[in-house]
């Protein structure tokens, strides 16, 4: 499990602390990748501008995906993960603060696999994240997973 990347697409310090935290405490320990704009994350996954040495095939297992991005917003990110073949297949869930019934729908509507409202509790929040990785990173099998 140890060799399985996270992309954690977020830019709000707290909530990428939190995230860290949250995972660490549940004892993840896969290489956590952080893009802190979707264009940060356009350009790991597909090795351009400042990721251009990254290994284009490497491909995380999972990207964790904020909604409200700079530069380019976590729906867009989506659609451009679903509209490459190299990615499209790739394990997306949303991880937002966002209530907004419309963000839920459009991200199903753009290819999300699981949409997740970060709770406020740091309690809950640690539970939430530790059935996610559960899920996405140990149960779940991925046709990238022997790619």
């Amino acid at each position: 499990m140890r060799d399985k990347i996270i992309l954690l697409v977020e830019d709000n310090p707290d909530d990428e602390a939190l995230t860290l935290r949250a995972l660490k405490k549940n004892d993840f320990e896969n290489e956590v990748v952080v893009a802190r704009d979707g264009a940060q994350a356009l350009d790991y996954l597909f090795a351009t501008g400042e990721h251009e040495e990254h290994a284009a095939g490497v491909v995380p297992q999972l990207v964790l995906l904020d909604l409200k991005l700079p530069r380019v917003d976590g729906l867009e990110v989506l659609r451009r993960i679903r509209a490459d073949e190299r990615t499209r297949l790739l394990p997306v869930v949303i991880l937002t603060s966002s209530r907004e019934q419309r963000d839920l729908v459009e991200g199903y509507g753009c290819g999300a696999n699981s949409y997740i409202r970060k709770p406020v509790d740091f309690g809950q929040f640690v539970e939430a994240v530790r059935q996610l990785g559960l899920y996405w990173l140990v149960l779940n099998e991925t046709p990238l997973a022997g790619v």
